[in-house]
Protein backbone atom coordinates (compact mmCIF):
# COMPACT_ATOMS: atom_id res chain seq x y z
CA UNK A 1 0.00 0.00 0.00
CA UNK A 2 1.50 3.45 -1.02
CA UNK A 3 1.22 6.50 1.31
CA UNK A 4 0.03 10.06 1.46
CA UNK A 5 1.95 13.31 2.14
CA UNK A 6 0.49 15.13 4.01
CA UNK A 7 1.43 18.98 4.16
CA UNK A 8 0.38 21.11 6.56
CA UNK A 9 1.15 23.52 9.17
CA UNK A 10 -1.86 23.23 11.58
CA UNK A 11 -1.56 20.70 14.15
CA UNK A 12 -5.20 20.26 14.87
CA UNK A 13 -6.03 19.48 11.25
CA UNK A 14 -3.09 16.82 11.55
CA UNK A 15 -4.80 15.60 14.88
CA UNK A 16 -8.05 15.00 12.98
CA UNK A 17 -6.97 13.57 9.50
CA UNK A 18 -4.45 11.50 11.97
CA UNK A 19 -7.60 10.16 14.09
CA UNK A 20 -9.57 9.41 10.79
CA UNK A 21 -7.31 7.82 8.83
CA UNK A 22 -6.88 5.63 11.27
CA UNK A 23 -10.10 4.65 12.20
CA UNK A 24 -11.34 4.29 8.53
CA UNK A 25 -8.40 3.91 6.52
CA UNK A 26 -5.50 3.01 8.25
CA UNK A 27 -3.21 4.73 4.88
CA UNK A 28 0.18 4.91 6.33
CA UNK A 29 1.39 8.67 5.55
CA UNK A 30 4.22 11.58 6.41
CA UNK A 31 3.72 14.53 7.53
CA UNK A 32 5.48 17.82 6.34
CA UNK A 33 4.60 21.28 8.19
CA UNK A 34 6.04 23.09 5.56
CA UNK A 35 6.94 23.12 1.57
CA UNK A 36 10.34 22.91 2.78
CA UNK A 37 9.73 19.66 4.67
CA UNK A 38 7.62 18.46 1.50
CA UNK A 39 9.95 18.62 -0.95
CA UNK A 40 13.04 16.83 1.67
CA UNK A 41 10.36 14.14 2.26
CA UNK A 42 9.98 13.65 -1.65
CA UNK A 43 13.05 14.14 -2.62
CA UNK A 44 14.17 11.28 0.12
CA UNK A 45 11.60 8.97 -0.62
CA UNK A 46 11.01 9.53 -4.23
CA UNK A 47 7.42 11.02 -5.89
CA UNK A 48 6.37 7.73 -6.43
CA UNK A 49 6.16 6.63 -2.93
CA UNK A 50 2.96 8.57 -2.96
CA UNK A 51 0.07 7.84 -3.80
CA UNK A 52 -1.75 11.68 -3.29
CA UNK A 53 -0.48 14.67 -1.53
CA UNK A 54 -3.05 16.14 0.61
CA UNK A 55 -1.71 20.23 0.78
CA UNK A 56 -2.90 23.06 2.59
CA UNK A 57 -2.74 26.23 -0.44
CA UNK A 58 -1.81 28.73 2.41
CA UNK A 59 1.89 27.82 4.33
CA UNK A 60 4.38 30.08 5.91
CA UNK A 61 7.06 29.05 3.62
CA UNK A 62 4.74 28.63 0.17
CA UNK A 63 1.50 31.56 0.91
CA UNK A 64 0.72 31.53 -2.54
CA UNK A 65 0.14 27.33 -3.09
CA UNK A 66 3.92 27.19 -4.61
CA UNK A 67 3.67 23.67 -2.99
CA UNK A 68 0.37 22.73 -5.26
CA UNK A 69 2.82 23.50 -8.32
CA UNK A 70 5.62 21.28 -6.61
CA UNK A 71 3.76 18.09 -6.49
CA UNK A 72 2.04 18.57 -9.72
CA UNK A 73 5.36 19.00 -11.20
CA UNK A 74 6.59 15.41 -9.76
CA UNK A 75 3.20 13.85 -11.02
CA UNK A 76 1.82 12.93 -7.82
CA UNK A 77 -1.87 13.49 -7.54
CA UNK A 78 -2.93 16.89 -5.44
CA UNK A 79 -5.95 17.04 -2.86
CA UNK A 80 -5.45 20.77 -1.94
CA UNK A 81 -6.49 22.23 1.42
CA UNK A 82 -8.07 25.69 2.28
CA UNK A 83 -9.08 27.64 5.02
CA UNK A 84 -11.12 29.78 2.78
CA UNK A 85 -13.47 29.54 -0.16
CA UNK A 86 -12.59 31.82 -3.48
CA UNK A 87 -13.77 30.48 -6.28
CA UNK A 88 -11.76 32.64 -8.21
CA UNK A 89 -8.77 30.29 -6.48
CA UNK A 90 -10.66 27.09 -7.02
CA UNK A 91 -10.93 27.78 -10.69
CA UNK A 92 -7.16 28.62 -10.80
CA UNK A 93 -6.16 25.47 -8.96
CA UNK A 94 -8.76 23.23 -11.28
CA UNK A 95 -6.92 23.73 -14.13
CA UNK A 96 -3.95 22.97 -13.05
CA UNK A 97 -5.70 19.18 -13.14
CA UNK A 98 -6.02 19.01 -8.95
CA UNK A 99 -7.65 16.08 -7.44
CA UNK A 100 -10.20 17.73 -5.34
CA UNK A 101 -10.68 21.81 -3.90
CA UNK A 102 -11.63 20.56 -0.44
CA UNK A 103 -12.53 23.83 1.94
CA UNK A 104 -11.29 23.21 5.75
CA UNK A 105 -14.76 23.90 7.08
CA UNK A 106 -15.56 20.90 9.67
CA UNK A 107 -14.83 17.37 9.94
CA UNK A 108 -16.59 16.00 7.51
CA UNK A 109 -14.24 17.88 5.22
CA UNK A 110 -11.56 15.48 6.31
CA UNK A 111 -13.66 12.43 6.52
CA UNK A 112 -14.24 13.59 2.94
CA UNK A 113 -10.64 13.55 2.31
CA UNK A 114 -9.95 10.23 3.61
CA UNK A 115 -12.67 8.88 1.61
CA UNK A 116 -10.96 10.46 -2.09
CA UNK A 117 -7.68 9.12 -0.89
CA UNK A 118 -9.79 5.43 -0.26
CA UNK A 119 -11.61 5.78 -3.95
CA UNK A 120 -7.95 6.86 -5.20
CA UNK A 121 -6.44 3.61 -4.05
CA UNK A 122 -9.24 1.57 -5.89
CA UNK A 123 -9.14 3.48 -8.85
CA UNK A 124 -5.55 2.57 -9.82
CA UNK A 125 -7.37 -0.86 -10.58
CA UNK A 126 -10.44 0.37 -12.40
CA UNK A 127 -9.96 0.37 -16.27
CA UNK A 128 -12.24 3.20 -18.53
CA UNK A 129 -12.36 3.37 -22.07
CA UNK A 130 -13.11 6.35 -23.80
CA UNK A 131 -14.18 6.85 -27.54
CA UNK A 132 -13.83 9.94 -29.14
CA UNK A 133 -13.40 10.78 -32.61
CA UNK A 134 -12.18 14.32 -31.44
CA UNK A 135 -8.43 13.98 -30.15
CA UNK A 136 -9.11 16.90 -27.84
CA UNK A 137 -11.77 16.07 -26.55
CA UNK A 138 -10.78 12.64 -25.83
CA UNK A 139 -7.04 13.74 -24.35
CA UNK A 140 -9.09 16.06 -22.41
CA UNK A 141 -11.31 12.79 -20.74
CA UNK A 142 -8.47 11.06 -20.15
CA UNK A 143 -6.49 13.12 -18.53
CA UNK A 144 -8.93 14.46 -16.18
CA UNK A 145 -9.15 10.51 -15.57
CA UNK A 146 -5.97 9.73 -15.08
CA UNK A 147 -5.51 12.81 -12.45
CA UNK A 148 -8.03 10.08 -10.35
CA UNK A 149 -5.75 7.55 -10.84
CA UNK A 150 -8.14 5.72 -13.46
CA UNK A 151 -6.39 3.33 -15.96
CA UNK A 152 -7.38 4.72 -19.22
CA UNK A 153 -8.01 3.10 -22.88
CA UNK A 154 -8.80 5.33 -25.78
CA UNK A 155 -10.83 4.81 -29.12
CA UNK A 156 -11.69 7.08 -32.06
CA UNK A 157 -14.41 5.46 -33.29
CA UNK A 158 -16.82 2.53 -32.05
CA UNK A 159 -15.35 0.02 -34.06
CA UNK A 160 -12.07 0.88 -32.11
CA UNK A 161 -14.05 0.94 -28.96
CA UNK A 162 -15.43 -3.00 -29.88
CA UNK A 163 -12.04 -4.40 -30.61
CA UNK A 164 -10.61 -2.50 -26.94
CA UNK A 165 -13.49 -4.12 -24.62
CA UNK A 166 -12.04 -7.65 -26.47
CA UNK A 167 -8.76 -7.20 -25.93
CA UNK A 168 -9.48 -5.88 -22.54
CA UNK A 169 -12.56 -7.99 -21.26
CA UNK A 170 -11.92 -6.38 -17.21
CA UNK A 171 -12.76 -2.55 -18.65
CA UNK A 172 -15.63 -1.69 -15.84
CA UNK A 173 -16.51 2.06 -18.11
CA UNK A 174 -17.23 3.08 -21.20
CA UNK A 175 -17.33 7.11 -22.03
CA UNK A 176 -18.57 7.26 -25.58
CA UNK A 177 -19.19 10.25 -27.74
CA UNK A 178 -22.48 10.00 -30.08
CA UNK A 179 -20.93 11.61 -33.68
CA UNK A 180 -18.43 9.15 -34.35
CA UNK A 181 -16.91 7.50 -37.93
CA UNK A 182 -18.16 4.00 -39.19
CA UNK A 183 -20.10 3.50 -36.10
CA UNK A 184 -21.61 6.44 -33.81
CA UNK A 185 -22.33 5.77 -29.81
CA UNK A 186 -26.04 4.36 -30.59
CA UNK A 187 -24.84 1.62 -32.29
CA UNK A 188 -21.55 0.92 -30.33
CA UNK A 189 -24.01 1.00 -27.16
CA UNK A 190 -26.31 -1.49 -28.74
CA UNK A 191 -23.65 -3.80 -30.18
CA UNK A 192 -22.01 -3.98 -26.60
CA UNK A 193 -25.53 -4.69 -24.76
CA UNK A 194 -26.17 -8.00 -26.63
CA UNK A 195 -23.42 -9.50 -24.89
CA UNK A 196 -22.90 -7.36 -21.67
CA UNK A 197 -25.02 -6.17 -19.08
CA UNK A 198 -25.21 -2.94 -16.96
CA UNK A 199 -24.00 -4.39 -14.25
CA UNK A 200 -21.03 -5.51 -15.70
CA UNK A 201 -19.73 -2.60 -17.96
CA UNK A 202 -21.07 0.99 -16.99
CA UNK A 203 -21.99 3.08 -20.24
CA UNK A 204 -21.47 6.85 -20.21
CA UNK A 205 -22.88 8.71 -23.32
CA UNK A 206 -21.38 12.13 -24.74
CA UNK A 207 -22.34 14.78 -27.11
CA UNK A 208 -21.91 18.24 -27.55
CA UNK A 209 -25.51 18.60 -29.55
CA UNK A 210 -27.62 19.72 -26.79
CA UNK A 211 -30.22 17.72 -27.84
CA UNK A 212 -32.52 16.45 -24.75
CA UNK A 213 -33.62 13.71 -26.77
CA UNK A 214 -30.22 11.95 -27.20
CA UNK A 215 -30.16 12.00 -23.29
CA UNK A 216 -33.18 9.10 -23.46
CA UNK A 217 -31.97 7.77 -26.85
CA UNK A 218 -28.69 6.85 -25.21
CA UNK A 219 -30.51 5.47 -21.99
CA UNK A 220 -33.28 3.36 -23.95
CA UNK A 221 -30.17 2.14 -25.79
CA UNK A 222 -28.36 0.28 -22.64
CA UNK A 223 -26.74 3.22 -21.60
CA UNK A 224 -26.07 4.30 -18.13
CA UNK A 225 -26.04 7.89 -17.88
CA UNK A 226 -25.40 10.73 -19.88
CA UNK A 227 -23.08 13.80 -20.44
CA UNK A 228 -23.76 16.96 -22.74
CA UNK A 229 -20.44 18.46 -23.52
CA UNK A 230 -19.28 20.60 -21.97
CA UNK A 231 -19.44 20.02 -18.73
CA UNK A 232 -17.76 21.01 -15.28
CA UNK A 233 -15.07 19.38 -13.28
CA UNK A 234 -16.91 18.17 -10.81
CA UNK A 235 -20.03 17.23 -12.95
CA UNK A 236 -18.05 14.72 -14.77
CA UNK A 237 -16.18 13.61 -11.95
CA UNK A 238 -19.54 13.01 -9.90
CA UNK A 239 -20.84 11.21 -12.74
CA UNK A 240 -18.38 8.92 -12.93
CA UNK A 241 -18.32 8.20 -8.88
CA UNK A 242 -21.40 7.83 -9.14
CA UNK A 243 -21.24 4.99 -11.51
CA UNK A 244 -18.81 3.21 -10.47
CA UNK A 245 -19.70 2.99 -6.73
CA UNK A 246 -23.48 1.34 -8.15
CA UNK A 247 -21.10 -0.92 -10.00
CA UNK A 248 -19.18 -1.87 -7.32
CA UNK A 249 -22.17 -2.23 -5.12
CA UNK A 250 -23.67 -4.56 -7.53
CA UNK A 251 -20.80 -6.84 -7.89
CA UNK A 252 -20.40 -7.17 -4.43
CA UNK A 253 -24.16 -8.03 -3.90
CA UNK A 254 -23.38 -10.48 -6.50
CA UNK A 255 -20.63 -11.96 -4.90
CA UNK A 256 -22.25 -12.65 -1.90
CA UNK A 257 -25.48 -14.25 -3.49
CA UNK A 258 -22.87 -16.69 -4.95
CA UNK A 259 -20.40 -17.46 -2.18
CA UNK A 260 -19.72 -18.74 1.62
CA UNK A 261 -19.42 -15.92 3.82
CA UNK A 262 -17.28 -18.00 6.23
CA UNK A 263 -14.64 -19.35 3.50
CA UNK A 264 -15.38 -16.86 0.39
CA UNK A 265 -15.93 -20.16 -0.96
CA UNK A 266 -18.37 -20.78 -4.15
CA UNK A 267 -21.40 -21.68 -3.18
CA UNK A 268 -24.01 -24.71 -4.08
CA UNK A 269 -25.71 -22.07 -6.12
CA UNK A 270 -22.64 -21.23 -8.02
CA UNK A 271 -21.52 -24.57 -8.44
CA UNK A 272 -24.71 -25.23 -9.94
CA UNK A 273 -24.34 -22.09 -12.12
CA UNK A 274 -20.64 -23.02 -13.26
CA UNK A 275 -21.05 -27.16 -13.34
CA UNK A 276 -23.90 -27.29 -15.24
CA UNK A 277 -22.41 -25.24 -18.33
CA UNK A 278 -18.78 -27.47 -17.85
CA UNK A 279 -20.74 -30.61 -17.70
CA UNK A 280 -22.35 -29.24 -20.82
CA UNK A 281 -18.98 -28.37 -22.36
CA UNK A 282 -17.24 -31.58 -21.33
CA UNK A 283 -20.15 -34.06 -22.84
CA UNK A 284 -19.85 -32.19 -26.33
CA UNK A 285 -16.47 -32.82 -26.37
CA UNK A 286 -16.34 -36.22 -25.01
CA UNK A 287 -14.42 -35.42 -22.38
CA UNK A 288 -14.37 -37.12 -18.83
CA UNK A 289 -15.87 -36.06 -15.79
CA UNK A 290 -15.46 -36.87 -12.02
CA UNK A 291 -17.30 -35.01 -9.22
CA UNK A 292 -16.14 -35.28 -5.81
CA UNK A 293 -17.71 -34.64 -2.42
CA UNK A 294 -15.35 -34.20 0.24
CA UNK A 295 -15.90 -33.85 3.99
CA UNK A 296 -14.20 -32.85 7.06
CA UNK A 297 -14.48 -35.57 9.65
CA UNK A 298 -15.98 -35.65 13.07
CA UNK A 299 -16.75 -31.94 12.71
CA UNK A 300 -18.94 -32.29 15.57
CA UNK A 301 -15.86 -33.44 18.04
CA UNK A 302 -13.82 -30.65 16.20
CA UNK A 303 -16.19 -28.00 18.03
CA UNK A 304 -16.81 -30.39 21.13
CA UNK A 305 -13.21 -30.13 21.79
CA UNK A 306 -11.43 -26.94 20.43
CA UNK A 307 -14.53 -24.09 20.70
CA UNK A 308 -17.52 -23.27 18.80
CA UNK A 309 -15.32 -21.24 16.16
CA UNK A 310 -13.28 -24.18 15.37
CA UNK A 311 -15.49 -25.52 12.27
CA UNK A 312 -15.36 -22.03 10.91
CA UNK A 313 -11.49 -21.97 11.62
CA UNK A 314 -11.09 -25.75 10.30
CA UNK A 315 -12.94 -24.69 7.28
CA UNK A 316 -10.76 -21.78 6.28
CA UNK A 317 -7.60 -23.83 6.84
CA UNK A 318 -9.57 -26.17 4.45
CA UNK A 319 -9.92 -23.65 1.89
CA UNK A 320 -6.23 -22.68 1.74
CA UNK A 321 -5.42 -26.48 0.62
CA UNK A 322 -7.72 -26.82 -1.67
CA UNK A 323 -5.88 -24.58 -4.43
CA UNK A 324 -2.65 -26.94 -4.21
CA UNK A 325 -4.48 -29.87 -5.87
CA UNK A 326 -7.56 -28.18 -7.72
CA UNK A 327 -6.39 -24.95 -8.91
CA UNK A 328 -8.08 -25.49 -12.27
CA UNK A 329 -11.04 -27.18 -11.73
CA UNK A 330 -14.45 -25.97 -10.12
CA UNK A 331 -14.60 -26.82 -6.43
CA UNK A 332 -17.45 -24.83 -3.77
CA UNK A 333 -18.87 -25.19 -0.30
CA UNK A 334 -22.41 -26.91 -0.53
CA UNK A 335 -22.69 -27.18 3.29
CA UNK A 336 -21.33 -27.01 6.75
CA UNK A 337 -18.50 -29.32 6.53
CA UNK A 338 -18.62 -30.42 2.89
CA UNK A 339 -17.02 -29.22 -0.62
CA UNK A 340 -17.81 -30.47 -4.06
CA UNK A 341 -15.43 -30.68 -6.71
CA UNK A 342 -16.23 -30.94 -10.31
CA UNK A 343 -13.04 -32.39 -12.76
CA UNK A 344 -13.28 -32.18 -16.17
CA UNK A 345 -10.83 -33.80 -17.87
CA UNK A 346 -9.76 -36.12 -15.19
CA UNK A 347 -11.11 -40.11 -15.39
CA UNK A 348 -12.67 -41.79 -12.42
CA UNK A 349 -8.64 -43.43 -11.42
CA UNK A 350 -7.45 -40.24 -12.25
CA UNK A 351 -9.44 -38.21 -9.79
CA UNK A 352 -9.19 -40.78 -7.35
CA UNK A 353 -5.69 -40.19 -7.44
CA UNK A 354 -5.44 -36.95 -6.86
CA UNK A 355 -8.05 -36.27 -4.10
CA UNK A 356 -6.18 -38.93 -2.27
CA UNK A 357 -2.94 -37.05 -2.54
CA UNK A 358 -5.10 -33.89 -1.29
CA UNK A 359 -6.18 -36.20 1.65
CA UNK A 360 -2.47 -36.53 2.70
CA UNK A 361 -2.13 -33.13 2.49
CA UNK A 362 -4.91 -31.60 4.68
CA UNK A 363 -3.83 -34.99 6.98
CA UNK A 364 -0.46 -33.79 7.64
CA UNK A 365 -1.77 -30.03 8.07
CA UNK A 366 -1.76 -27.99 11.61
CA UNK A 367 -4.33 -26.34 12.71
CA UNK A 368 -3.74 -23.02 15.63
CA UNK A 369 -6.27 -21.46 17.29
CA UNK A 370 -4.75 -19.43 19.94
CA UNK A 371 -1.71 -21.31 21.45
CA UNK A 372 -3.77 -25.14 20.88
CA UNK A 373 -3.15 -26.82 17.24
CA UNK A 374 -4.78 -29.83 16.26
CA UNK A 375 -4.91 -32.08 12.91
CA UNK A 376 -8.05 -32.87 11.43
CA UNK A 377 -9.02 -35.48 8.01
CA UNK A 378 -11.25 -35.61 5.25
CA UNK A 379 -12.96 -38.33 3.62
CA UNK A 380 -14.03 -38.35 -0.27
CA UNK A 381 -16.48 -40.35 -2.36
CA UNK A 382 -16.11 -39.73 -5.99
CA UNK A 383 -18.22 -40.67 -9.37
CA UNK A 384 -17.20 -40.59 -13.38
CA UNK A 385 -19.43 -38.73 -15.86
CA UNK A 386 -21.90 -41.48 -17.48
CA UNK A 387 -24.68 -39.51 -19.12
CA UNK A 388 -25.60 -38.39 -15.35
CA UNK A 389 -26.66 -34.72 -14.17
CA UNK A 390 -24.83 -32.90 -12.14
CA UNK A 391 -27.05 -33.18 -9.14
CA UNK A 392 -27.05 -36.84 -10.47
CA UNK A 393 -23.23 -37.07 -9.68
CA UNK A 394 -23.11 -35.35 -6.77
CA UNK A 395 -25.64 -38.04 -5.45
CA UNK A 396 -23.76 -40.44 -6.85
CA UNK A 397 -20.51 -39.13 -5.07
CA UNK A 398 -22.43 -38.70 -1.69
CA UNK A 399 -23.63 -42.53 -1.76
CA UNK A 400 -19.28 -42.98 -1.93
CA UNK A 401 -18.51 -40.69 0.59
CA UNK A 402 -21.18 -42.29 3.01
CA UNK A 403 -19.15 -45.60 2.23
CA UNK A 404 -16.18 -44.14 3.49
CA UNK A 405 -17.43 -42.53 6.18
CA UNK A 406 -18.76 -46.10 7.33
CA UNK A 407 -15.32 -47.34 6.93
CA UNK A 408 -13.36 -45.44 8.96
CA UNK A 409 -13.09 -42.47 7.69
CA UNK A 410 -9.47 -40.60 6.71
CA UNK A 411 -10.25 -42.19 3.02
CA UNK A 412 -11.33 -41.86 -0.33
CA UNK A 413 -14.26 -44.31 -1.86
CA UNK A 414 -14.97 -44.23 -5.27
CA UNK A 415 -16.43 -47.88 -5.98
CA UNK A 416 -20.00 -48.89 -4.75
Amino acid sequence: MKKFLLVEDSSIVVKIIKHINKSNAGFPFDIATSFAEAKEHIQNNGADAYLVAVVDLNLPDAPDGEVVDYTIAEKIPTIVLTGNYDEEKREKMLEKRIVDYVVKESRFSYEYVIKLIKRLEKNQHIKILVADDSKMSRRYIQQQLETHLYQVHTADDGDTALEALEQHPDIKLLITDYNMPRMNGFDLVKNIRKEVSKNELVIIGLSGEGDGKLTAKFIKNGANDFLNKPFSHEEFHCRILHNIENLEHSQTLKYLAFHDFVTGLPNKQKFFLDGNKELEKAVSQSTPVSVALLSVDQMHNIQDKHGLDAPDITMRNLTTLLPKAFNRFQYARINDSDVAILMAGLSLEQAAKLVDGFRELVEDHIVMIDEFSFNFTVSAGITENNNNSLIELLKNADNRLYLARENGENQVWFED
